[in-house]
């Protein structure tokens, strides 16, 4: 008599939760399969630069193991300072975190109306990586479960289990559990929630750009935010990480993100996926009288690596509640879509990643109270996320969404 094989876990999606989920599995001998709509792991753009908070880093080093992390943490850039130093763009002048006469109540009116952010995480250090490192780490070990080209579009349950459905119309084999982990536009979401799960266009738009280590000389190490209140339509800004280990070498390259209130950055035919030429020419533009100590940073970009990025949010009151289906739930953005303010995002989603790793793992793979767990404990710590973000957002882009929004 054969003794039955154990049904796989499904991963809609193969992103940073996705991929590591799927290193929690691994570990644990928990068969898994991934479909991801894109034909390889470079098959797009990906994104910029990633701050790990010590929540975040907690969540790998639990999923990875001692060794495993060690290895990551080694990719990790760590840059020293406390927290923001922010700028002013045409001047290139610091700007006081308090008022000259010491009065931080009066200093809001003296500098732009941003919230501290906690950014140290380890060793007194700031710690990013960038999300295509991340993700390729991620992947060791995984590469043969993984589909490519197939996107998941619903799913079904079967008497035992439960099947992806794709694009295409057909079916993936029977799995033991789906989980939802392909972002913003998860169709899974949609459909386990019964709607529920929403994410709101705020209406403002990105630019992520790329240039030589050299031309960030300017700055110093540091996390560095310059802001431009000069423009007609709207307030102005970049973000970066300036790492000293890197700043000699030419062939290393920094990221730098731009944010603004809705209606300064308009991608053509508003479509955030486009990449090169317009983008780079746009922050060109938008940057043409900055000061000189930040003009290399546009001036020396690679227009190759420069992409436009909407910025959505799912509702600010929180991860809403929707009946639990034992054999499907979602992870990440698909559950949770933040703002990039404060970086909070990607941290939660590892979080996840790491607690339904976890519930799976002692359970020996599914068990039917493994997804009303996790979504029990995940929507405590995500709403407050969720929240966070919203609200960094506010102050940053100046959004304002309520649940009559427009949604993506």
């Amino acid at each position: 008599m054969s003794i039955p094989t154990q049904k796989p876990i499904l991963i809609s999606g193969a992103g940073l939760g996705s991929l590591l989920l799927a290193r929690s599995l691994l570990r644990a001998s928990i068969p898994f399969l991934i479909f991801e709509r894109d034909s390889s792991i470079s098959f797009r753009a990906q994104g910029y630069r990633l701050r790990l908070s010590s929540e975040g880093l907690d969540a790998i080093e639990s999923v990875l193991g001692p060794e495993a992390f060690q290895g990551f943490w080694d990719k990790c850039g760590k840059t020293g300072g406390s927290g923001v130093a922010v700028i002013d763009a045409k001047t290139g002048s610091e700007l006081p975190a308090v008022a000259k006469d010491g009065n931080p109540d009066k200093a809001a009116d003296e500098r732009p109306k941003f919230q501290p952010e906690p950014l140290v995480s380890r060793g007194g250090k700031t710690v990013g990586i960038s999300r295509g490192d991340m993700r390729k780490f991620f992947l060791s070990g995984c590469e043969s479960f993984i589909h490519w080209s197939r996107r998941v579009t619903s799913y079904e349950l079967t008497s035992s289990g439960v099947s992806a459905v794709f694009a295409d119309g057909s079916r993936s084999v029977e799995g033991e559990m789906l989980v939802g982990g392909e972002g913003i536009y998860s169709k899974i979401a949609r459909q386990l929630s019964q709607g529920k799960l929403k994410v709101y266009d705020t209406g403002a738009r990105g630019i992520h750009g790329q240039a030589p280590t050299t031309a960030f000389k300017g700055l110093g190490e540091g996390v560095w935010r310059a802001v431009d209140d000069s423009n007609p339509n709207g307030k102005v800004f970049i973000i970066t990480n300036v790492r000293s280990g890197d700043m000699d070498d030419p062939d290393v390259q920094f990221g730098w993100t731009m944010g603004a209130q809705p209606g300064v950055i308009k991608a053509p035919n508003d479509n955030d996926s486009m990449i090169g030429t317009p983008a780079a020419d746009m922050a060109k533009a938008l940057t043409a009288h900055w000061h000189p100590r930040l003009r290399p940073l546009f001036e020396e970009m690679d227009a190759s690596e420069a992409a436009f990025w909407k910025i959505t949010c799912s509702t600010p009151t929180g991860v809403p509640e929707w009946p639990n289906e034992p054999r499907v739930t979602v992870i990440g953005d698909a559950a949770h879509s933040m703002t990039p303010a404060g970086g909070i995002g990607a941290n939660t989603a590892v979080r996840d990643s790491a607690l339904l790793g976890r519930l799976l793992a002692e359970a020996g793979g599914y068990k039917n109270d493994v997804t009303a767990t996790y979504e029990r404990e995940m929507r405590v710590y995500a709403s407050e996320a969720v929240k966070t973000s919203y609200g960094l957002a506010r102050a940053q882009f100046g959004v304002s969404i309520d649940e009559n929004s427009k949604t993506v």
